[in-house]
């Protein structure tokens, strides 16, 4: 016989708990108004647990913890789909693909990818969104928003994934390799970018001349040759160029001049 129902009175909408759901998240209903002089109504959770777990989003408690890697958790439930990084275990497959995942919100976020369902959108500029983190990192580039800093050069970044890849700029870790030559390279984008030197791939077409280029990097250094665009500039001249290489090998030469003149 399930326990008799528990009352949340932090929310303001009543509804049964899902069985798989062990906590809510607060959102809020469209045309909804803190002022519109209606009462309150209690969260309806389905049993005294559901209850416990839930308060407990609202306290900040986590008593459950991973025997792996110590991190906390606010219930079982939580507690057993974290296990699943450590254990490998990914119990939920798309029919789609075959892809597995360790979670079924994981999964359920996927799927869209397959049905085309763009659910969340963004309120700048209505671009749409199958998953709310891809909504989320969108969003990050309105507010120039850049919570995530480097401890060795304190660079932020609006992204952790991209703090992650800088950070390899500090160690020297390049974890991705060419199965052709095996030359390494800090993050896939460069390893895919390299790989077309392998296959003669050159999917990045010039708008202007119909070039093609192996990289969006090396389409964006030729656009230069149309647009007269010199960005690079030498800090003992006036001399402007359109590729770093360029302003290197300008100002070795620079150099030399102003040491050989120095020595004189």
């Amino acid at each position: 016989v399930p326990e008799s129902g528990g009352v949340c009175v932090k929310r303001e909408e009543s509804s049964p708990l899902q069985p798989r759901q062990t906590e809510h998240r607060e959102e809020t209903q469209p045309g909804a108004s803190a002022n519109d002089g209606e009462p309150k109504k209690p969260k309806t959770l389905a049993n005294k647990i559901s209850l416990q777990n839930h308060t407990r989003m609202h306290k900040g408690e986590k008593p459950f913890g991973c025997s792996v890697c110590e991190k906390t958790f606010g219930d079982k439930f939580t507690l057993k789909g974290h296990m699943r990084t450590h254990t490998g275990e990914k119990p939920y497959s798309c029919s789609f693909c075959k892809r597995a995942f360790a979670l079924y919100s994981a999964l359920d976020s996927h799927l869209k990818l397959h049905t085309g369902e763009k659910p969340h959108s963004c309120t700048y500029c209505g671009k749409s969104f199958a998953q709310k983190g891809a909504l989320d990192s969108h969003v990050k580039t309105h507010t120039g928003e850049k919570p995530y800093s480097c401890t060795v050069c304190e660079k932020t970044f609006a992204h952790k994934s991209g703090l992650n890849t800088h950070s390899r700029t500090h160690t020297g870790e390049k974890p991705y390799s060419c199965s052709v030559c095996e030359k390494t390279f800090t993050q896939t984008s460069s390893l895919k970018g390299h790989m077309r030197t392998h296959t003669g791939e050159k999917p990045h077409s010039c708008a202007v001349c119909k070039k093609t280029f192996a990289s969006k990097r090396d389409l964006a250094v030729h656009t230069r040759v149309h647009t007269g665009e010199k960005p690079y500039g030498c800090p003992h001249c006036e001399k402007t160029f359109t590729q770093r290489s360029h302003t290197r090998t300008h100002l070795k030469c620079k150099t030399g001049l102003i040491n050989n003149n120095n020595n004189n």
